[in-house]
């Protein structure tokens, strides 16, 4: 199914005022995969996001999305493939209603009323915010605000679904929502994020940058266990790998996580 392909190679791209954000990105992401991207604040991750889908254009290199190089020609195509969740969700939310920021998309490709009818529906029913669709989304929480953006992406039926940040601003049951929402997503996911927590909940690959390079690309589990890598990453092992101050009181550092174990939950 190469319509689910995600692959960059030698991307580059700097801002106006000379940053350097991509310095030669590599890497092919396949159908059905669950791919996180981690990295410090400066990092690159949400510079590379909006390359995915033609929100910012390679300074060199390409972006290839299933069968289409990523080119203003293809750009209808792609972001029919690729739904972008923007790590503000003010950025997405533009309507008077919630319900029309979520028909948005499926007006925009042509759909006949009753279809987009039912796929505002059942994204917000699958966000669980059926219950807001005449809200205005200016009026809504934080949490609410970025489960109506995440059904706008929804009601698009994208094979590949990108999210910068999706558990920023959340409450905890809010966020375990969330986790458990996209647990359910069957296509390929690519999110970027600080939370690594959420990381082991959902992606089995991880891709750590650093300074606009790609320096490990491996599965999450051994990624996460590396402390010489995170630490050089400007990066934390998530809070359930670091091992417990109740049950180890000791003052030194425990480094090792828990050895061949899975996580240690408490």
């Amino acid at each position: 199914m190469s319509h689910h392909l995600v692959e960059a190679e030698d991307l580059k791209y700097s801002y106006p005022d000379g940053h350097t954000a991509l310095n030669g990105v590599s890497f092919r992401i396949t159908h059905g995969e669950s791919v996180a991207i981690v990295g410090a604040n400066g990092a690159g991750k949400s510079t590379l996001l909006l390359h995915l889908n033609g929100c910012l254009v390679p300074e060199g290199g390409t972006v290839r999305i299933g069968d289409f190089p990523l080119t203003k020609q293809t750009l209808p195509q792609v972001r029919r493939t690729v739904g972008m969740v923007f790590q503000d969700p003010d950025d997405q939310l533009f309507m008077p209603q919630v319900y029309d920021d979520v028909a948005f998309g499926p007006l925009n490709l042509g759909l006949p009323a009753a279809e987009v009818d039912r796929r505002v529906m059942n994204a917000l029913e699958t966000v669980g915010a059926a219950h807001l669709k005449d809200r205005p989304p200016y009026k809504l929480s934080a949490g609410e605000k970025r489960s109506v953006a995440i059904a706008s992406v929804l009601s698009m039926s994208p094979s590949i679904l990108v999210m910068d940040e999706p558990t920023s601003n959340l409450d905890p049951k809010t966020r375990r929502q969330l986790i458990e929402l996209l647990k359910t997503f069957s296509h390929t996911i690519i999110i970027a994020t600080h939370d690594l927590d959420m990381v082991l909940d959902l992606c089995s690959r991880t891709l750590v940058l650093k300074q606009g390079r790609i320096v490990s690309d491996g599965p999450t589990w051994d990624i996460m266990q590396d402390q010489a890598l995170l630490e050089a990453s400007s990066l934390e092992k998530p809070l359930r790998l670091q091992g417990c101050p109740v049950c180890h009181p000791d003052p030194a550092p425990r480094l090792g996580g828990h050895g061949g174990g899975g996580p240690h939950d408490h």
